[in-house]
């Protein structure tokens, strides 16, 4: 291969990747926002919720 072949196969891989990181990025964002914020509740504070 020539080098300018490879500099440009090697540009759209770097391109790909970044757009998978992206993808991976936005999919554990929406994941976290779908959790439920009261992980960790206390003993105390469910029993004064109830």
């Amino acid at each position: 291969m020539n080098a300018e072949f490879e500099y440009t196969v090697m540009q759209h891989r770097a391109h790909e990747l970044r757009q998978q990181a992206a993808e991976h990025r936005r999919a554990r964002e929406a994941a976290r926002a779908a959790r439920p914020e009261r992980r960790h509740r206390s003993i105390f504070a469910r029993m004064r919720a109830a």
